[in-house]
């Protein structure tokens, strides 16, 4: 998985988002110097080799409504974890979920997973949800709610040095 010089000008042009028009890889094409078909092919090769996941809209929760998000952290058993998180993640009310090492033992959580609601019952509601997924396989659990945004962003790329 490598790109070269053009892929990462079209990461750059569009890791702020796509621009809205009826045609959005002509506009990225005319801010590079390339036509659209070229951006649709080079964004579609990126896309099969895993560099981009996906192209999505990305609706601000807060302006819907759910203003109630908590990280939910579950010790899971290691043997079954990805199988459980992948049902988790599956989740209507479950924007991300992911696995990550434990940092024993202060934190000896392993399985995450983002919680939307409109208010903490909602969410709580939701956690009780996931705990029944996880059963007996789920230790101990926790959560961590949001109480303001720092920074709500993607990935960045760095301008390349001219």
């Amino acid at each position: 998985m490598s790109i070269d010089a053009t892929d990462r000008k079209i990461l750059t042009a569009t890791q702020g988002g796509l621009p809205l028009a009826p045609r959005p890889f002509a506009v990225v094409g005319s801010w590079i110097g390339l036509d659209e078909a070229e951006v649709i092919a080079r964004v579609s090769a990126m896309q099969e080799q895993g560099i981009i996941r996906r192209i999505a809209a990305a609706p601000n929760h807060y302006a819907l409504g759910m203003i109630a998000n908590g990280m939910s952290v579950w010790d899971v058993a290691d043997e079954i974890a990805e199988t459980l998180g992948a049902q988790v993640g599956a989740l209507d009310f479950v924007s991300h979920c992911y696995l990550r090492p434990r940092a024993l033992p202060e934190w000896p959580y392993n399985l995450f997973a983002m919680i939307h609601g409109t208010n903490r019952d909602e969410v709580e509601s939701h956690r009780a949800e996931i705990e029944k997924i996880l059963g007996p396989a789920c230790r101990t659990r926790d959560i961590l709610y949001s109480t303001r945004i720092l920074k709500k962003t993607g990935v960045r790329l760095r301008k390349e040095a001219s």
